[in-house]
């Protein structure tokens, strides 16, 4: 290879390298670029004014994550900026709760370290930290488009490029962050099912299996486009009845955690899909190796109860019936506890103003992929649920003999060491 050769790989490189960091400026982006210049000089002066007073200020977001949230400058006075800083000092201490800088760091350090060579979306005027911290802030707080505009100085159409860009390079990660526990993985993840058998009768295993996790749903609702195919495809029952909710105006949740939290398998579905857990249940069916010997998943009765996922007694039973659901019930709050402790870090997932099925999904996913995130970093989010269920959990999954075997064993050898 002679220099010239040399010379126009070096080129193409610089050139690749350049497309992957930088995405063209809209016309109003690239008439602010010049004031950019200007704002970062003073904006030096004023950060150094602003360490030495004790009282948190507009820019104490600014000051404790080190970086600069893109190009911002005060445009008011020095009287405006004292007689707003209690408000503002509670805004920023509020974003600081959710989204901190070792947040954004280690999620920024994912990213740049995974495998994907895509290039981030709408990166031109922002560092990858700053990207990160902006998309946390949409997730974690329910604030407008509009509002992170304001405070991020930059326009709209650009933030929604930013976010599902970031959402879809998160998605990535999914298989590395939510997966199924194998081995001897899987075997440190069981916990007992029950606190009526001591040590030694668990460990002797009694016909008694230990838990690998908890399966569950919850709905995150979305905005309903309204095209014509839409209403063309809504079900008869609904179309006659107006005040009834479409069943595609929210997303099924379907996640299966473990006793600390940590989701081991996640599938986000329509509204409209019924087909509660039986993929999941088919697979266990199919892998069994998949399942450490002497294990289960419990699940409410509206999955399938099998071998591997046991479900509840319905309709009328004796007390050792009773015994046996009670003891379901104790996990059962492991997974609403998680879910709120989801919908408490992730505010948005309350309501997504999104009526695009896959960028709704994409949303979700990444509020999962980043939970996960957050357990193994040790920040812990505690939501509130209502004990008698927020959640719905309705319907009544089918039931195999395998299952029921199984099931009717567990509940005597409970009722025998009650």
């Amino acid at each position: 290879m002679d220099v010239g050769d040399y010379i126009l790989s070096a080129g193409k490189a610089v050139l690749d390298m350049v497309e992957r960091e930088w995405q063209p400026l809209s016309a109003g982006e690239l008439e602010h670029r010049l004031d950019q210049a200007v704002e970062e000089i003073l904006e030096s002066d004023l950060v150094a004014k602003l360490k030495t007073q004790p009282p948190p200020t507009i820019y104490v977001q600014l000051l404790q994550s080190q970086t600069n949230v893109g190009p911002q400058i005060l445009h008011t006075t020095t009287a405006t900026v004292s007689s707003t800083a209690g408000e503002r000092a509670e805004e920023s201490q509020k974003q600081l709760d959710v989204v901190d800088d070792e947040a954004v760091k280690y999620i920024s350090d994912l990213l740049q370290s995974s495998k994907s060579r895509a290039r981030m979306a709408g990166r031109a005027r922002l560092s990858l930290s700053h990207t990160v911290l902006l998309s946390l802030t949409l997730l974690s707080e329910q604030v407008s488009y509009r509002s992170v505009s304001r405070r991020f100085k930059l326009e709209k159409g650009n933030i929604h490029r930013i976010f599902f860009s970031f959402c879809e390079h998160i998605n990535t990660l999914e298989d590395k962050h939510i997966r199924w526990p194998v081995g001897r993985e899987a075997e440190a993840a069981l916990f007992p099912f029950s606190h009526l058998l001591g040590k030694d009768e668990q460990e002797e295993g009694r016909g008694v299996p230990q838990v690998l996790g908890v399966l569950g749903h919850t709905q995150i609702p979305i905005r309903l486009p309204m095209g014509r195919h839409d209403i063309e495809s809504a079900a008869p029952e609904v179309k006659r009845m107006k005040k009834d909710v479409h069943p595609d105006s929210w997303l099924n949740l379907e996640l299966v955690c473990n006793r600390v939290g940590q989701f081991l398998h996640c599938r986000i579905s329509k509204g409209s899909d019924v087909d509660r857990g039986k993929a999941l249940s088919d697979r266990l069916k199919q892998q069994p190796e998949l399942m450490p010997s002497g294990s289960c998943i419990v699940a409410r009765a509206d999955y399938p109860l099998t071998a591997q996922v046991l479900t509840p007694y319905r309709g009328s039973y004796g007390p050792k019936e009773e015994l046996f659901n009670k003891t379901l019930e104790e996990h059962f709050q492991i997974f609403d506890q998680t879910v709120a402790d989801l919908r408490a870090r992730f505010q948005r997932l309350k309501y997504l103003d999104i009526g695009n099925y896959d960028r709704a999904r994409a949303v979700v996913l990444t509020a999962c992929v980043l939970h996960n995130v957050f357990v193994n970093m040790g920040q812990e989010v505690r939501g509130e649920f209502e004990k008698d269920g927020a959640l719905t959990h309705d319907g009544q999954g089918e039931e195999d003999e395998e299952g029921i075997c199984r099931r009717d064993t567990i509940a005597e050898l409970l009722f025998k060491n009650e």
